[in-house]
């Protein structure tokens, strides 16, 4: 039999018990919660490994962001179906968004997998495949219906406690500060997947960041669907007592950058994905005090037409996000920033979309990422006609698409000449000689080195750019 292979991460864990393999879609929390659950895996002692076929167990973490991210799943499990029928004991499991979105769905379009598992069950994966065998064993449970288990309750908290794991997440880690989004923008599936927030305990989360920097890492990159609401569900201490961190005594993302600030080995903060509508003065503030703190924020802006955005639903006007970059620059000058940008949402004029040209041109992003507006079952926006032409939604993405490029390739251009330090992070994918890592402005930055300097902080002058990083030679 020959699978596919995947890099899951370098060198999987040693070991004679069962093997796990792990493929993750989508974004930096899926990828945070594959490394939860191989470390729940690995403390009953499953080994990791990096090929398909020597894994007795096929995990695949999905995103429902978009449907061609649902339709590479399913791909993938037809590609397995052979396997399966070669080795009934292999466990096939969907984790995750298209887990929780689709549930039973995912067994009546693959029917030879044996596990789907949502969001804020995954932490449950070990008990559920020890039942799932247990099930098999069992002759009295013969038909092909008990050998099945779905796991999708959306209530459970999902508690987070490393300390007994090895950290294996490389110089640059992620650290899910929450879970979950309160806000209802009408094209997005987030909250109907994830759930609500709930945002873990400050303690919590400078525990995790020191295990974390102990284990090697240099970075932590701080998660949350819309991090910067963290500590908004969070109870504020009883009247009459002494004012805590944050606002109304509440801790937010400004006290968490504090605390991660004072952890000696710790180089750089990252901070993933903020929300415009909760960009605050205490937030600029914080990132102008911490110098560990990245100059360097994704903002989503999604459009520049003030009537999409309330289409969308996004709390805030073009107007408030532009306030909001001035807040934010007002505190950090040399502050670089990303967004994301929908074209052809649901009766977008040609107007509208030129507003989108406009802001982004504007506020001079150095980096973008475009894409075309995509109905999500389940979102409030596919209940809209989607009444903007296919061919009008590719000319449109062409054109911002182009448009961002233009925008990060000045803002790239202007770091030609200077020295940057470098934190890094691996080599440069094929590119053989080459290291990649970032600026303390969260540019990519690729130069000349050896594989040994990983983790490490090197200057680098800058001799070229492009859309879409920097390259140089070491100081």
């Amino acid at each position: 039999m020959s699978l596919p292979r995947f890099a899951t991460r370098a060198g999987g864990a040693a070991g004679s018990g069962p093997a796990l393999h792990v493929v993750t879609f989508g974004c930096q929390m899926n990828k945070y919660d594959s490394l939860l659950v191989e470390g729940r895996f690995v403390a009953r002692g499953w080994r990791l490994v990096e090929a398909m076929d020597e894994a007795d167990l096929i995990l695949f973490n999905t995103c429902s962001v978009r449907e061609h991210a649902e339709e590479r799943v399913y791909s993938w499990l037809g590609e397995l179906r052979r396997a399966k029928r070669a080795r009934p004991d292999l466990v096939l499991g969907v984790m995750g968004c298209l887990a929780q979105r689709a549930e039973e769905e995912v067994f009546a379009r693959a029917a030879h997998v044996d596990i789907v598992c949502g969001t804020r069950q995954f932490q449950n994966l070990p008990d559920l495949v020890e039942e799932l065998v247990a099930r098999r064993a069992d002759p009295r449970s013969g038909q092909a219906a008990a050998h099945r288990l779905l796991a999708t309750d959306p209530s459970p908290r999902v508690t987070v406690d490393r300390s007994r794991e090895v950290y294996t997440g490389g110089p640059a880690g992620y650290l899910a500060v929450m879970r979950g989004c309160d806000l209802s923008c009408t094209f997005c599936i987030v909250p109907a997947v994830r759930g609500r927030v709930v945002s873990r305990p400050l303690p919590e989360i400078v525990a995790e960041a020191r295990w974390m920097v102990e284990g090697g890492a240099r970075a932590i990159t701080l998660l949350g669907q819309t991090v910067n609401s963290y500590g908004a569900d969070l109870l504020a201490p009883p009247s009459g007592t002494p004012r805590g961190p944050g606002r109304r005594g509440r801790p937010d993302l400004a006290d968490v950058i504090r605390a991660l600030q004072g952890i000696d080995g710790l180089a750089r903060i990252r901070l993933v994905t903020l929300h415009p509508a909760y960009v605050t003065a205490s937030l600029a503030q914080a990132l102008a005090e911490c110098d560990k703190a990245e100059r360097f924020l994704p903002l989503p802006a999604q459009s520049g037409s003030d009537a999409v955005l309330r289409g969308m639903k996004r709390g805030y006007t073009s107007d408030l996000y532009r306030r909001r970059v001035d807040l934010l620059r007002a505190a950090v000058p040399d502050l670089e920033l990303s967004s994301d940008w929908i074209v052809g949402f649901p009766g977008e004029t040609e107007e509208d979309f030129a507003a989108s040209e406009a802001l982004l041109a504007e506020i001079g992003f150095a980096q973008g990422f475009v894409f075309k507006y995509d109905p999500r079952p389940g979102t409030p926006a596919a209940g809209r006609a989607d009444d903007v032409p296919a061919a009008v939604k590719k000319e449109r993405h062409a054109r911002l698409l182009a448009a961002a490029e233009r925008a990060a390739l000045l803002r790239m251009e202007s770091w030609i000449g200077r020295t940057v330090t470098v934190l890094v992070e691996g080599g440069a994918g094929r590119r053989k000689g080459l290291l990649r890592g970032a600026g303390m402005h969260g540019l990519p930055v690729a130069f000349p080195g050896e594989e040994s300097l990983g983790g490490a902080t090197v200057r680098v002058r800058v001799g070229e750019a492009s859309p879409y990083g920097l390259a140089g030679t070491r100081v």
